[in-house]
């Protein structure tokens, strides 16, 4: 959730931190703080976000060439100064930047409050500093080998940097849960939360695994051991993004520069998979699982949010394509509700960054229960790559809006291709039906691109609208998962209340919402459901509600019903939902922009939600 950015070497270390954490403030933005040794061990916090803390810096003394920063998404305590990151231990000779949750923290500082030990904040973070330090005094040892033994008696997720005036040529950095990455320079090193603080720097990087400790020190190789104290040898991996994906490239958010990269992100994720001479779909991160696959009893679909509305169209796909019974599961929940899982079962694990908590302690329960995991994910080497037997990556490209947008459409076009190449070896498609499927998939990129254009009319309902209080979404059949993700993005960035739900669904119950004063959208593509979907809009439009229809390019009968009109070209009802969402997300977009709202960062989100 947070973000954390080190460095140590021989340039200036603050505008390397301030540069990073403006980087990485889509993973939070509560409050923001910097650690420098220029003499001693000097921190400066405080809350709000990154550019507020440099006003206070521009005051301040912030020489020197060790330094760690960090940007918040509060767990522990409120977001304010005292909370904020780093924290001192009790000495004030080391401070450390955390991101994660301690999840003993309580028996750890009752224990050290027994000592005689006093807390100034309420984060666990505070907690774990301190017991590093008590470590160091009472075993006689250095910072590094104190915070591996410390991390023994840690219970949860943490990725944690550390500094020393004591040892002020050094960082140590730790990882479980939550991802860190150690890019090598010339004789510096650049330590962050992803990669993106240190693409300016080098290309040379080693991403910590699983419950690893590093000793980064000035002009010195990297040291890293576990933390029950096995040597590891640093894996060097050399960083494939490039600059341009993160940064805006002329518009005016981020979120509208990733709705704008869908025809790419899209083309993307089918890009070398999808083979339209050979009448093909290869995926070579399940090939080995196949035949798991081909003759499976159930799939279970495990994911959180966005992904969770993706998993909802790919139950969709598999059962209608591949014939295979599907469950799609909010990992939140899974494992709280002692779920039936079997041998035979296939679990599929879908996340943008490959760090959600809730789906990576899923994974481990279904693991334990000897199913086969495979993984959907955005981020080469996160954990769910890591944690799962196999899997696709989405190839979406780095998405810093917090609102997810081409993660979304990546995820479902993944599906898509998952479901048509297990159905073909299965048989349970005709080759006629899987070629025309497989055509209409290569064309989407351009049809999206196509749906892009449509936008002075978006612009205009968002003007109409953006006042309202709340919005009601439909959607049947494969336009439903799009209902509750177009509510979603709307609620995350406007502040609207939105709701999604079945078109069928809205007269028991939701219709006695409807008046004049409420938006109602309705996705009413001319496929599937479509007399049924019209109906159910003069169900609304009888109490007057304001109806807003996603329709197909050419409709007629939900033109003399609706009160505004987006058209998507036409296409295969399976795609439908690749180009229904486009405008859903424009009009969010434009809604929250037109209220003022902070678009690329909506009040109390992150972008990487590692905590459970």
């Amino acid at each position: 959730m947070c973000g954390i950015v080190g460095y140590v070497g021989n340039k200036e270390a603050l505008p390397i931190l301030i540069k990073g954490l403006k980087r990485l403030e889509y993973r939070g933005y509560d409050s923001a703080g910097i650690a420098l040794i220029n003499g001693g061990l000097n921190v400066y916090k405080n809350k709000g976000k990154v550019a507020d803390l440099e006003a206070i810096l521009s005051e301040k003394d912030t020489s020197g060439d060790v330094g760690i920063a960090h940007t918040r998404w509060a767990t522990h305590g409120e977001p304010t100064a005292i909370n904020a990151h780093p924290h001192y231990s009790e000495s004030k000779d080391i401070a450390i930047i955390h991101n994660g949750i301690i999840e003993n923290y309580s028996s750890l500082k009752e224990e050290l409050i027994n000592r005689g030990y006093k807390f100034n904040s309420d984060t666990d973070t505070e907690v774990l500093v301190y017991l590093i330090e008590d470590i160091q005094k009472n075993e006689g040892v250095k910072l590094f080998e104190a915070t591996r033994i410390a991390l023994n008696q840690v219970i949860g997720a943490y990725a944690i940097v550390l500094i020393s005036s004591k040892e002020p040529d050094l960082l140590v950095a730790a990882r479980k849960g939550s991802p860190l990455v150690i890019g090598i320079g010339n004789n510096d090193y650049y330590i962050a939360s992803d990669a993106s603080p240190i693409i300016d720097y080098t290309r040379n990087v080693v991403y910590l695994k699983e419950e690893e400790v590093a000793l980064v020190r000035r002009n010195r190789e990297l040291q890293i051991k576990t933390i029950k104290n096995k040597v590891k040898t640093p894996y060097i991996q050399k960083l494939e993004i490039s600059l341009s994906t993160i940064e805006k490239g002329g518009f005016e958010h981020f979120m509208l520069k990733e709705i704008y990269e869908q025809p790419r992100s899209i083309r993307d994720s089918f890009r070398g998979r999808l083979n339209l001479e050979k009448g093909i779909v290869s995926l070579g991160g399940i090939i080995d699982y196949e035949q798991k696959l081909i003759n499976a009893k159930r799939i279970l679909i495990v994911a959180c949010g966005t992904s969770w509305h993706a998993g909802l169209v790919g139950e969709y796909l598999f059962e209608d394509l591949a014939r295979i019974p599907v469950e799609v599961e909010y990992a939140s929940e899974f494992r709280y509700r002692n779920p039936v899982i079997t041998e035979d079962d296939i679990v599929i694990a879908i996340s943008q960054s490959g760090e959600t908590a809730d789906t990576l302690a899923a994974i481990n329960l279904a693991k334990s229960k000897g199913a086969t995991i495979l993984g959907i994910c955005n981020v080469v080497g996160s954990s769910i790559a890591r944690a799962t037997h196999a899997g696709v990556y989405t190839h979406a490209g780095p998405e810093i809006g917090v609102a997810s947008t081409k993660a979304f459409t990546a995820q479902v076009t993944v599906l898509t291709l998952m479901a048509l190449a297990i159905a073909q070896k299965k048989g349970s498609i005709s080759q006629s039906r899987f070629q025309n499927l497989i055509y209409e998939l290569d064309a989407v990129p351009e049809k999206v691109e196509q749906t892009l254009q449509e936008s002075q009319q978006i612009v205009e309902i968002a003007e109409k609208l953006k006042d309202v209080r709340n919005f009601l979404y439909l959607g049947r059949g494969y336009n439903f998962p799009i209902a509750l993700e177009g509510a979603l993005k709307l609620k995350e960035i406007s502040y609207i209340h939105a709701e999604g739900y079945p078109a069928a669904e809205m007269k028991h119950g939701p219709i006695a919402l409807i008046d004049e004063l409420m938006p109602v959208v309705f996705i009413a593509t001319n496929k599937g459901t479509y007399e049924k979907v019209i109906s159910n809009i003069m169900e609304v439009k009888a109490r007057k509600g304001q109806i807003i229809a996603i329709v197909t390019e050419g409709d007629v009968a939900v033109k003399k019903l609706a009160k505004y009109i987006i058209e998507i070209p036409e296409c295969d009802e399976l795609l439908v939902p690749l180009l229904a969402i486009i405008p859903l997300q424009k009009l969010s977009y434009h809604i929250a922009a037109m209220r003022g709202c902070n678009v690329d960062q909506p009040r109390n989100l992150a972008k990487s939600v590692t905590v459970e």
